[in-house]
């Protein structure tokens, strides 16, 4: 954070793209302002690509003069339903606006909208450090017009709405997790009252499409830590209409003195490892998502203790209703991250074993993950979350050791080396089969073989397995 005068932000502001919009603006005597984002970002030292101008006019009349003033080689996007238009020059977009005040009716966030003025439109931002606006008309530019005391908050790191954030949010419940979102992008801490109006008004988030839930989201998931922005959800009772299977699992329970960590926040602190180390947005949900399944088979054991059996594969049975549930994308994406989480434990196991690591474990492991292994191996690591310093680094020294073999399988080409060279088709021409479970059977069959390394993949010894497993299964030729 950088304390700018009025002659700080003029020089900061002596750009051709800066200057021709002051020069159309003048000669349309309208005011003009660049606000927002752009503005926030100068006093941070932070790269801002896109640039917000308000007017107090009209917008699209505006942008249409400047567009005219750069000439052929700018583009417009003009949209007439909400008065706003977007100008394209030379890899730079520039959002114009007119000046407006707006109203809510309680069951929509679409506002009404009136014309306004600078000071109408200040009052509609949602949080002071997004409210700042620099005049770029010739007379003023440069001066910095900050009614809210932005800079200040942006200097002490607070997120705080203008006005009432009561109003603020109830009018436009996506603005509480953009609240969240800008104070776990910026590390900022949220005001006092702001954050007592997330909580008081947290079940208005279900008039939000889920869309724009699952969009802002992601923008809380792809921060440095995400964890922190997923604890401010938490705090302030907007998880539980995001993702309530994640709160399902800050729970402690003891039985004859043993209890079971929190898996709560045992996950963020697995999708913070991991996000130490990837900007890989699937991955960071496979990491949110990977022990999502132990409320559901958390048992007490007299023998084991607390047990969560199986919580991969139920856990991988729920990313599917997680995703459709918040409109997220259904494709490979989600496939994705189903299989990392049903996979997600298979390393360990083969890491930490006491006695050396087989070939064929490996082998399995590798043929399973496919080309997603690396990824796999990352969030394996990151599931190690021990506070036993020496016990962690053993574990990680072991994960390091399985690296390697996995490496040098992969030079061997794992592809062409693991999959049968007898495949389905020709298990049922030689059966007499349709497709059915005794295919598969047979399949399996020759691949453990390969996989355990008691045959070579050559048609030959893999005929032989073949012929003896169809004869314990009373199939013929």
């Amino acid at each position: 954070m950088r304390r700018l005068t009025n002659d700080d932000l003029a020089r900061l502001l002596d750009k051709d793209i800066f200057h021709k919009i002051s020069d159309v603006a003048d000669s349309l005597s309208l005011e003009c302002y660049v606000v927002g984002g752009y503005v926030r970002d100068l006093f941070l030292e932070r790269p801002s690509a896109d640039i917000d101008v308000v007017t107090v006019g009209s917008g699209i009349k505006l942008a249409e003069a400047f567009r005219n003033a750069l000439g052929k080689k700018a583009d417009i996007a003009v949209y007439r339903n909400f008065g706003t238009a977007q100008v394209k020059y030379n890899g730079i977009e520039v959002e114009f606006v007119g000046a407006r005040r707006e109203s809510y009716n309680r069951g929509s966030r679409k506002p009404i909208v009136e014309d306004g003025s600078l000071e109408d439109d200040q009052n509609r931002r949602d949080f002071t450090i997004n409210a700042l606006a620099i005049c770029l008309n010739k007379e003023r530019f440069g001066v910095l017009v900050d009614p809210f005391y932005g800079v200040d908050d942006l200097e002490d790191g607070i997120i705080r709405t203008p006005l009432d954030p009561n109003i603020t949010f109830s009018d436009d419940p996506l603005r509480m997790l953009r609240c969240i979102r800008f104070a776990s992008q910026l590390n900022f801490s949220i005001e006092d009252e702001t954050f007592e109006a997330l909580e008081k008004n947290a079940y208005r988030l279900e008039i939000i499409s889920k869309e724009r839930i699952h969009e802002e989201f992601n923008k809380i998931m792809l921060t440095k830590t995400p964890s922190k922005g997923i604890v401010d959800l938490y705090r302030s009772g907007l998880l539980r209409y995001i993702l309530p299977e994640l709160i399902s699992l800050d729970i402690i329970e003891k039985r004859n003195g043993y209890a079971h960590k929190n898996n709560f926040y045992h996950t963020l602190g697995v999708l913070d490892n991991v996000s130490k180390h990837s900007d890989n947005l699937w991955l960071r949900w496979a990491a949110l998502l990977h022990d999502i399944g132990k409320a559901k088979t958390k048992r007490w054991d007299d023998n084991n203790g607390w047990t969560f059996y199986g919580h991969n594969y139920v856990g991988a049975k729920m990313v599917p209703d997680i995703f459709r549930r918040l409109k997220m994308p259904m494709d490979a994406k989600m496939k994705y991250v189903q299989k990392l989480v049903y996979l997600h434990m298979r390393p360990i196991p083969v890491a930490v074993t006491s006695k050396p690591v087989t070939d064929s474990a490996v082998r399995r492991l590798l043929n399973d993950a496919g080309d997603d292994i690396d990824d796999l191996m990352l969030l394996g690591e990151a599931d190690i979350t021990t506070r036993d310093e020496g016990r962690k680094q053993h574990l990680l020294n072991n994960f390091q050791i399985l690296r390697k073999k996995l490496h040098d399988l992969k030079e061997k080409d794992y592809k062409r080396l693991f999959q049968p060279c007898i495949n389905g088709k020709e298990i049922m021409e030689m059966f007499h089969l349709p497709q059915s479970k005794e295919v598969g059977v047979l399949k399996q069959v020759l691949k453990d073989a390969i996989l355990d390394d008691l045959v070579p993949n050559e048609r030959e010894p893999l005929m032989r397995v073949l012929e003896k497993k169809a004869k314990e299964m009373g199939l013929t030729t």
